[in-house]
């Protein structure tokens, strides 16, 4: 069987974040169950980064999986303008419910990104219909916010951007806050353009791609009081943070903090369908109200709120309960044992956490293209452990029915990484690319 997936791969498969001319082959998965994976010889492999950081509660389970098959055979897509259904309804009603307060309309899309391209459209436009145009977004140093326009312009330029830059519009940049003053840099942005100023836009907490990056509270509470101050929107990309990765249900809850605009995708239906969600207030939704259709939203995705995503997404929030609480937090203090350890070893620049989130950023050449994230994912394959490292920092986000055990052996493999270990010489391309 895998002889024939991989004909048929290296014929006609792309593959994402992947130089062909370099890479390997691919590992054909035949099958996951809980926090692993299956190739098709059926060798496990440990899913140490819920693969893409989507899976929440484990791979195949069997109430989301018992979800979707009862939907699909029941209703499996309808046309969303003018047209509504129950799961969309119910899941909308159930994320408001868990939401920081003040977040009241959902506006469902495919994905992160676009959940991302539907906040800054909603921002941009909210002013325009109100008869004030602005038209300046304000991100972070070192942010990364999705791969579509919108999203590519929010995000930092590097390697991911630079291509494109020509067509990407221009934005405010604020510093990184995990290593710059970024308040007394949004206090003079607002006094010299404040009037252009539509949103602020951030990861709270933790910027993710650009190595788990963790940063203060403090500092967005300080965001929220000047924005709120200052009449702009603050738009939290909680694509990654969201569903307990942080601890709370969402990174704003962490620091108190209610933006008004939040973006969801990932964990929304527990990793196992996509789907995106932008979570409003009611003023902005209010600003959309009008006699004047030219003032519509006119925005939308052939799938959205596809009713057996958002049934999958209804099963997902159904198992966020004390239970998972209890699992959250044993795997954070799990993580914080384990990185103390590593603190300080011969090879490790530093380590940083938040929630089920760890990092350990290794002593080597900084950057995304850096070789040493290469080996160390080259290495943990080896060893049956998922890693894919953001250059040299590598990062373990598991799902939440990861056990100590398991936990253990994906920083045994690290550990034993930076004591000498490697795989087997695998020649210029690398085993993983970037």
């Amino acid at each position: 069987m895998s002889d024939s997936i991989l004909q048929h791969d290296v014929r006609h498969v792309w593959h994402p974040y992947t130089q062909h001319h370099q890479a390997p082959s691919p590992i054909p998965i035949a099958r996951a169950n809980g926090s692993w994976l299956f190739d098709t010889t059926g060798r496990p492999i440990l899913d140490a980064i819920s693969s893409w950081w989507v899976t929440t509660h484990g791979h195949c389970h069997p109430s989301i999986v018992s979800a979707i098959a009862a939907q699909a055979a029941t209703l499996d897509q309808v046309i969303f303008a003018g047209f509504t259904h129950e799961p969309a309804a119910a899941l909308a009603a159930a994320l408001v419910e868990r939401l920081p307060a003040g977040l009241s309309r959902i506006f469902y899309s495919d994905d992160g990104s676009t959940a991302v391209e539907v906040a800054i459209k909603l921002s941009l436009q909210s002013f325009a219909n109100d008869g004030r145009p602005r038209r300046l977004i304000a991100a972070l140093e070192n942010a990364y916010h999705g791969d579509t326009f919108g999203a590519m312009a929010a995000g930092a330029r590097g390697v991911f951007t630079h291509m494109y830059e020509p067509l990407l519009f221009d934005v405010a940049r604020l510093p990184d806050p995990s290593e710059g003053d970024t308040l007394t840099a949004l206090d003079a942005l607002i006094a010299s353009r404040g009037h252009e100023l539509a949103a602020v836009i951030v990861e709270p907490l933790v910027l993710g791609a650009s190595g788990m990056r963790v940063w203060d509270e403090a500092v967005l509470q300080g965001i929220r009081t000047r924005t709120a101050a200052a009449g702009v929107h603050l738009i939290a990309d909680e694509v990654m943070t969201g569903f307990g990765r942080t601890g709370p249900m969402f990174a704003c809850g962490r620091a108190g903090v209610s933006p008004d605009l939040l973006c969801m995708s990932k964990g929304l239906t527990g990793g196992v369908l996509p789907l995106g969600a932008t979570a409003a207030t009611e003023t902005i939704f209010d600003a959309f109200r009008s006699d004047d259709r030219r003032k519509t939203f006119f925005h939308g995705h052939s799938y959205t709120a596809n009713p057996i995503a958002c049934a999958a997404a209804l099963a997902s929030l159904a198992l966020f309960t004390d239970e998972c609480d209890q699992a959250r937090a044993r795997i954070t203090e799990t993580h914080r044992q384990q990185l103390a350890s590593l603190q300080g070893t011969a090879g490790v620049r530093a380590v940083r956490q938040i929630g089920t989130v760890a990092a350990v950023e290794l002593d080597a050449p900084a950057g995304y293209l850096s070789d040493i994230g290469r080996e160390l994912a080259a290495f943990s394959l080896q060893e049956g452990v998922l890693l894919r490292p953001l250059g040299n920092v590598a990062y373990c986000l598991p799902p939440y029915c990861t056990s100590n055990a398991e936990l253990d052996r994906v920083y045994d493999v690290i550990a034993r990484f930076l004591e000498g270990a490697r795989a087997a010489p695998i020649g210029s391309g690398g085993p993983v690319d970037d």
